[in-house]
């Protein structure tokens, strides 16, 4: 196996996690790194703490002791002691993400997401997990967080990858130049493709940007052959309605494919919202349940496209 870059000439990533055996981002078992930083801001993102490419601070105010040690420790002095009952308030346009007050607070209610990762470093750990990619047909995924946006790393990482046998998928939003994204194909034998919805003004709503150049880059995708695969993150009352899917099935039509994952709104990151100082603005969706998710396959495949729930 290739030993990988020189650790001194290493690109480096901003990244807030990476996942090892994981099995729910490709095909196989899988080592996913989660990028941080995104050019959409979607409203139901389960990962917050991927939108912003700097490290941020995240409080568990259930866990604070009020011992105070954060305050003293904050070198921007983002950090203060408000209120009758003594709680903790943090300027969250102060904080710099040094990770002072992490280091201070013995109770664990301070955690900073996101840290700088060499690509030597990364592929250190994708070695070790090389023996699960052969017998499960597994390999790196790229995820986030939007990866295009470190484009140097992704591409070096994925070559990397391609030079020892090793299957690279992409989980992008599509909105990335083409003239970035061409580049990292290149090196990238799968691509998990995102469709928000299909009209440009509700796709800018919620998430922040409009969806041409998304539609346009999967267009190009297919054409130059890369494998593409379509996923739909399905949000009560933004994209399930009946126009909008026949609009996504007659995309997809034209994209020659017949198949989409749909990726059902959930909760679980609720929580992160107000451990960033967020205010999570879709608190009125509520999950779906299994004869809702019935009915929109149903429609699907009646209108022609295998859908599966991911």
């Amino acid at each position: 196996m290739n030993p990988g870059p020189d650790q001194k000439k290493s690109p480096v990533a901003e990244i807030f996690d990476i996942q090892r055996y994981s099995i729910n981002d490709g095909p196989g078992i899988r080592t996913t790194i989660f990028f941080k930083g995104c050019p959409l801001q979607c409203k139901w993102c389960g990962n917050p703490e991927s939108l912003s490419k700097a490290p941020q601070l995240l409080f568990m105010e259930s866990l604070c002791t009020r011992c105070y040690q954060c305050v003293s420790a904050c070198p921007a002095g983002a950090t203060t002691i408000e209120g009758a009952d003594g709680g903790v308030r943090i300027d969250r346009a102060r904080c710099t993400g040094c990770g002072a007050c992490v280091d201070a607070c013995a109770a664990g209610a301070r955690v900073i997401s996101g840290r700088t990762v060499s690509l030597a470093e990364v592929i250190e750990i994708v070695k070790k997990d090389s023996l699960f990619y052969r017998v499960s047909g597994g390999g790196v995924t790229a995820s986030g967080g939007e990866p295009t946006t470190q484009p140097e790393f992704l591409t070096a990482l994925f070559q990397w990858c391609q030079k020892n046998n090793i299957f690279t998928t992409l989980d992008t939003c599509g909105y990335v130049r083409w003239e970035v994204l061409k580049d990292i194909l290149e090196f990238t034998e799968l691509v998990y493709f995102d469709i928000k919805h299909m009209d440009s003004g509700k796709h800018h709503e919620y998430t922040g940007v409009g969806n041409e150049l998304i539609l346009e880059n999967a267009r190009r995708i297919v054409r130059q052959g890369n494998s593409i695969r379509i996923r739909m993150p399905l949000i009560p009352g933004v994209n399930d309605t009946q126009e909008n899917i026949r609009s996504v099935v007659r995309f997809i039509g034209e994209l020659g494919l017949s198949r989409i994952d749909l990726l059902p709104y959930h909760q679980l990151g609720k929580n992160k919202y107000a451990r960033l100082g967020k205010d999570y603005s879709l608190s009125d969706k509520n999950i779906y349940d299994k004869q809702q998710l019935e009915e929109i396959v149903g429609y699907f495949v009646l209108l022609g496209v295998q859908a599966h729930i991911a």
